[in-house]
């Protein structure tokens, strides 16, 4: 029986964080799984997947297309692996994607993004994120993670992380977005009302790519480090895709095992498909 693992994220056209940290993933999951399974990548972005191809003639499949590609390769398990950080609208795409070849498999299953569990009886990823985060962020000193944001429902994981932060006394760790809530002007406020004057200023993004260079740390008007600068917060950049940590590559290598194993069917995904 042939079985695969289909890597999947919203993908990047920066070469130097690729390899920092989705080809990264895909080489660790390759080793774990050496003698089972055979590792995939696609890209949910299509914009990306087209530069990648105008730029290097790097050719990236889409979900949709890997899928058709590893059913005609004769493939009978599959297991998908998103990389995204919350369950959004790329997210969706991909669950909506694998519901259409559900039937085109002995076994189609969809692991969890980053942040999924969440409940007043599970906050499996928040806690699970959160112990790792503090490994790897400076000890003792403010830190301020900054999203993508959407206007998809999903947008209340940032929210709720940042509230879970503040329920385990983790009160010196801040969370903001580009195009979402928490916004700009919102974290501005929550950090005069915290008497804060430095920060370590962090992306929250799988990849260290457009929106950490241009949104988050660039000299340009409007950027997050020159709006804080102009608060007269000191900023230390932390220029770092959460990719590049082992740390959190290893939740996602977990929800990958846990996906594989079935541990949390009837919470999550299930042998033919997801839950709606």
């Amino acid at each position: 029986m042939k079985k695969a693992i289909l890597i999947t994220s919203f993908g990047t056209s920066h070469l130097d964080t690729l390899d920092k940290t989705i080809v990264v993933i895909e080489k660790e999951v390759e080793e774990k799984y050496k003698n089972e399974y055979d590792v995939f990548r696609a890209f949910t972005s299509h914009m990306i997947i087209k530069s990648l191809k105008d730029k290097y003639d790097m050719n990236v499949m889409t979900p949709e297309e890997a899928l058709k590609n590893l059913k005609l390769c004769g493939y009978d398990e599959v297991v998908v692996q998103p990389l995204h950080i919350i369950p959004g609208e790329e997210y969706d795409y991909i669950k909506r994607v694998v519901n259409s070849y559900k039937e085109s498999f002995k076994s189609l299953i969809i692991g969890r993004p980053l942040l999924y569990f969440q409940s007043e009886e599970v906050n499996l990823d928040y806690d699970d994120l959160i112990d790792e985060l503090k490994k790897v962020m400076p000890k003792g000193e403010n830190v301020l993670l900054v999203g993508h944001g959407t206007n998809h429902p999903a947008s209340s994981c940032y929210g709720c992380l940042q509230n879970r932060f503040r329920e385990l006394d983790y009160d010196n760790a801040f969370v903001g977005t580009v195009e979402g809530y928490p916004s700009i002007e919102g974290v501005i406020k929550t950090l005069k009302k915290y008497n804060v004057k430095e920060i370590n200023l962090t992306p929250f993004l799988l990849v260290a790519g457009d929106h950490a260079k241009n949104d988050i740390f660039s000299e340009e008007e409007e950027s997050w480090y020159l709006r804080l600068k102009e608060e007269d917060i000191e900023v230390k950049k932390i220029f770092k895709g959460l990719g590049e940590y082992k740390e959190i590559r290893n939740i996602y290598l977990r929800h990958l095992e846990e996906a594989i194993s079935g541990k949390y069917e009837g919470m999550g995904e299930s042998k033919k498909g997801i839950m709606n």
